[in-house]
């Protein structure tokens, strides 16, 4: 039997005693009654009380039935009524009907037609509420949706921190409040130093687990006047809200620089990372946050410039930099496309014989109005962009051809040294592309060499060991470029496949001189010719230092003193007449 609480509720409204007497105990073994007399009294019922169906007469002292109905609806816009009357034409149902009754019965009650009437009220009743409830549910959802979107639409969704959609906003009232109250406003801009690095090395899991954590320490290291904001990749940023002066920027800075000295554990192990920072002042911004913005980012890009791990806060010549860069970044791209890029060679001499046993190919930009640029003025640049690839590969495609070409017309056995990015050598088809490029050109494995950094191979040993084992297999020689100006370690020389050690010029100049350089360099190539590498010593320039790299079996050099880099027509002029 079902309890009387968790019966449908039914109000029944006639100001005849016996019709609301007849209709309770009809209703009343299935159903909570109430009965009241007149539709005051049930207005008043229904202020404090709901029910599942209203059964009211039509004609009633006071407030009628008809007027009674549309008062109900306005209370409870899903009520159910049912009206009971003894007219019995289909007028009074229509007009039952219209003032929004569901059903509609004559009098005298024939019990039947009421209980039936009650049972499609109540079923009604239910899909009504149903109906409702299924609504509510999901204009509930609607409003969590569109609260999670509103919060992912100025949130950064890794880090739960504000992104820069919602930093420029809080930018904008900042700077409009440092204005009117006479005060500053400043925004620093924090880059990650050599992420992508650790992002290639660690994995993507691994990497966005950092980013977590650097969100977690910068948020914690600020106070309630700072806000923190994440914008693209490694970039963060920190808004000051009511500073007096610039100077309190200073020991926000440290601190922020302070939550890296602690290692980060990511994938079972340690990992220590630095960042650099750009300081800009609503005073040194005429144009609000773009400039504001902008002056914080020729900062940060000042502090990477001079080596990451350090702060700079904006001076005015920062941006006639940062133009400088853009406008060479542009140049840069449709020197691609121009095929703007030359490649020089300059020969590398066997120090015993004397003779070119091959060439260095080194990339020269023949830029449209700032003529031949070096590469120490754009290189950087492109390995940034990631336009080195491109850059490098254009250098190797076309000293592999002329290599051959030297080889057809003058010494069968002459070989060329190609530098390699360390951005060129990270991509996952390396070995790939340099089998493309060699099959393209014809030129034999053999008189390929490929120059990389200490760094450029320490940045993830175990891949590059096994890259390194792919080009030997192919014949390919290994350089270690510029050694003694990286990691400088003994074990990785006996664990890579390399076949030549080049001492950087940074030693070789002034060695017959200088004791201190001098040492270093006997002690290099003795390490070398115990490990069976050949040497070759950079940046000759002198005949003393070729008399001292002589007088220690240096195998080969170059340098100013041989040749500096020339166009492939001069260079050819080092090599003998006729075929050797």
């Amino acid at each position: 039997m079902v309890e009387l609480e968790n019966r449908p509720r039914i109000l029944i409204i006639d100001d005849d005693e016996q019709i609301r007497l007849l209709l309770t105990r009809l209703l009343a073994s299935q159903n909570n009654c109430t009965a009241v007399e007149s539709a005051e009294n049930a207005l008043a019922l229904l202020d404090e009380h709901s029910f599942n169906l209203i059964i009211s007469d039509i004609n009633m002292p006071g407030i009628s039935g008809l007027e009674l109905v549309p008062a109900i609806l306005q209370k409870h816009a899903d009520a159910v009524v049912i009206m009971v009357s003894g007219e019995q034409t289909i007028d009074s149902a229509i007009e039952a009907m219209r003032v929004g009754a569901f059903d509609y019965v004559t009098k005298p009650v024939n019990i039947d037609h009421i209980e039936a009437a009650v049972r499609r009220a109540l079923s009604h009743q239910k899909l009504v509420e149903e109906k409702r409830r299924y609504e509510n549910h999901l204009e509930e959802m609607v409003r969590e949706r569109t609260a999670e979107l509103e919060y992912l639409a100025y949130h950064d969704r890794l880090t739960n921190l504000p992104n820069r959609t919602r930093f420029i906003d809080r930018c904008h009232e900042a700077i409009l409040e440092a204005k009117t109250n006479g005060h500053e406003s400043g925004v620093m801009l924090l880059s990650l130093d050599r992420f992508k690095n650790l992002n290639d090395t660690l994995g993507h899991e691994a990497a966005d687990q950092l980013l977590k954590d650097v969100a977690l320490r910068i948020r914690a290291a600020l106070t309630d006047q700072a806000v923190a904001a994440r914008f693209e990749g490694a970039e963060f940023a920190v808004l000051l809200e009511r500073i007096t002066e610039s100077m309190e920027a200073e020991p926000v800075c440290q601190s922020l620089r302070e939550v890296f000295r602690t290692p980060f554990a990511v994938a079972n192990q340690e990992v220590y990372l630095t960042a650099s920072l750009g300081v800009s002042f609503s005073s040194d911004s005429r144009n609000g946050v773009s400039s504001i913005l902008q002056n914080a980012g020729a900062a940060l890009y000042r502090a990477k410039a001079i080596g990451g791990n350090n702060h700079q806060f904006y001076t005015a010549d920062m941006n006639a930099a940062s133009l400088k860069r853009l406008s060479l970044e542009t140049s840069l791209r449709h020197a691609i496309d121009n095929e703007e890029f030359i490649t020089f060679y300059q020969p590398v001499i066997d120090l015993g014989s004397k003779d070119v046993i091959g060439f260095e190919a080194l990339v020269r930009w023949e830029h449209p109005q700032l003529g031949m640029l070096a590469p120490c003025e754009f290189l950087d640049l492109a390995e940034s962009t990631g336009m080195i690839i491109e850059i490098s590969e254009c250098v190797m495609r076309t000293a592999c051809r002329q290599t051959l070409l030297w080889q057809k017309n003058h010494c069968k056995n002459l070989r060329t040294a190609v530098n390699v990015s360390a951005r060129h050598f990270r991509q996952k088809d390396f070995l790939e592309r340099i089998v493309t490029i060699l099959s393209d050109s014809k030129l034999s494995p053999q008189s390929l060499e490929l120059e990389l950094t200490e760094s450029s191979i320490m940045e993830n040993p175990e891949t590059a060991a096994e890259i390194l084992e792919g080009l030997r297999k192919l014949g390919i020689s290994i350089a270690i470029d510029d050694f003694g100006t990286g990691y400088s370690s003994m074990s990785y020389l006996k664990r890579f496949c390399v076949d030549t050690l080049k001492i950087d010029k940074s030693f070789v100049s002034g060695v017959a001189t200088d004791g201190h350089n001098a040492a270093m360099v006997k002690a290099m190539i003795t390490l070398a010719h115990d490990l069976d590498l050949r040497v070759v010593a950079e940046g000759i320039e002198t005949e003393s230092e070729l008399a001292f790299l002589n007088k220690f079996s240096c195998d080969e050099g170059q340098g100013y003193l041989f040749s500096k880099p020339q166009p492939a027509k001069i260079a050819e002029s080092f090599l003998p007449v006729g075929i050797c």
